[in-house]
């Protein structure tokens, strides 16, 4: 892979090649991909849905909206340390091209803004209940209508692949969703393969799956623009990740393993000083202890490691990338920029607490419980009424439940089952934790 393809300015529906040279120096093309994420529908929903804890009730715990603005500020500062170095090494690329330090900067900022866009409520829980829905619930009689990778699109609802059809899925009128640019695009893409074969190597980019079947032929078509390794040919479709994306994954991974175990402590699931404790081993090479003792409260000191810590992994993984560039553009390094870092033994640390304290707790348990029971029920009423409205025999009452649908979800003209029941766990993704307790109540007669 080389960096003046990979950096390609290229939107969907483009006539013309689109050359660094030309741009708009105020509205630069990757920073017109931020505004356009954070302006759209999709982005706000982020504010009501689950970071930590579900319908938390408190005001300092972070939701996926808060997650990702933090994200993208961490990702911002990566691409620019990231971009000037790449510079420095490949100055073709300033002196040909036109490209800044900022451009690797904005690209890495917009994908990471975008990264948990597609998720559903209530977490990670809310794409496991989706799945569970088909596969043990009462959606798995769908199987014998659909291939098998249609099945298991559904079956491992991705909230990356959903993403990418929601920034990307034309309708009628809109052509191309938000049209980011394909830089930003490739960047976003954390697994470019489909959903089977599943897991086929140790490879992170195999983890899981970054696109639906129905966004399969435009996916091939950004990973080719952008000059992507295709890693395995014929019928499976899998690409190298774009290098940008590991900048974006670890752009999350520092915020979630510093900020969700600072949200931890904040809520009194995790000792303060147990706590502490933990973060002082990751910056005890950095910490001012003068100025730390003298900080009178905890949510000082709290923030001071924080933001400590965030710029220790910030140096940790640029060096790490920088060390490891020509295996990323290869396309064989195959972990996460943190699992190669200096610091593995303490981010372990912190996360396994957070595990033990946070993510395991009774209030969240309790709460993702119930998000199962509400996701399963919303998607039993309404797929149940497409499906039946599609072959012609619907009754009343789903006819009224389809007209509580946005208008995209209620068309089902000339779409297959398939399509059907990706667009309703679409819609369920959409949707924000309090909306999907509103609805469940509502479809369930407990609340006019």
């Amino acid at each position: 892979m080389i960096w003046e393809q990979l950096l390609s300015l290229r939107r969907q529906g483009d006539t013309h090649k689109r050359l660094r040279k030309e741009q708009d120096e105020t509205r630069l093309g990757f920073e017109v991909d931020y505004d356009r994420v954070i302006f759209s529908a999709a982005f706000r929903s982020l504010q009501d849905k689950t970071q930590v804890i579900p319908l938390s009730k408190t005001d300092f715990v972070h939701t996926r909206l808060t997650h990702s603005l933090e994200v993208s500020v961490v990702g911002r500062s990566l691409g620019r340390i990231a971009g000037k170095k790449i510079l420095e090494k490949h100055p073709y690329l300033r002196e040909v091209h036109g490209y800044q330090f900022n451009d690797f900067g904005a690209i890495v900022a917009a994908a990471a803004l975008a990264h948990d866009i597609g998720n559903p409520p209530f977490g990670h829980s809310g794409e496991k209940a989706i799945g569970e829905y088909f596969k043990t619930g009462n959606g798995q009689h769908y199987r014998s209508t659909l291939s098998d990778k249609e099945y298991q699109d559904i079956i491992d609802f991705e909230g990356n692949a959903n993403g990418l059809k929601l920034l990307t899925e034309t309708r009628e009128g809109v052509q191309g969703g938000l049209r980011l640019s394909y830089a930003t695009l490739g960047a976003f893409m954390k697994y470019p393969k489909e959903s089977l074969p599943k897991k086929p190597t140790g490879h992170i980019a195999d983890k899981k799956f970054g696109f639906f079947q129905t966004d399969r032929h435009f996916f091939e078509e950004v990973a080719k623009e952008l000059g992507l390794n295709q890693t395995r040919h014929g019928k499976d479709t899998s690409f190298s990740r774009h290098p940008l994306t590991y900048l974006v994954e670890a752009a999350d991974d520092i915020c979630y393993t510093i900020i969700d175990f600072e949200d931890g402590i904040n809520l009194g699931l995790i000792p303060e000083d147990f706590a502490l404790e933990y973060l002082i081993k990751l910056v005890k090479d950095t910490i001012n202890t003068k100025k730390y003792n003298d900080m009178a409260f905890m949510e000082d000191r709290l923030s001071y490691l924080r933001a400590l810590a965030i710029s220790t992994l910030i140096t940790d993984v640029i060096d790490v990338f920088v060390e490891n560039e020509e295996a990323i553009l290869n396309g064989t390094f195959g972990v996460s920029l943190l699992d190669k870092s200096k610091y593995k033994a303490q981010i372990s640390d912190i996360i396994q607490l957070s595990v033990e304290k946070i993510y395991q707790s009774q209030e969240v348990i309790e709460k993702e419980l119930a998000g199962y029971r509400i996701i399963s029920d919303i998607l039993d009423v309404y797929t149940n009424a497409l499906v039946k409205k599609t072959e012609g025999n619907a009754s009343n009452y789903d006819l009224l439940i389809i007209k509580t649908l946005p208008s995209f979800y209620q068309q089902t003209d000339d779409l297959s089952i398939y399509k059907i029941l990706l667009n309703t766990c679409c819609y369920v993704a959409s949707l924000s934790d309090g909306a999907a307790v509103h609805i469940h109540n509502k479809i369930m007669g407990r609340q006019l």
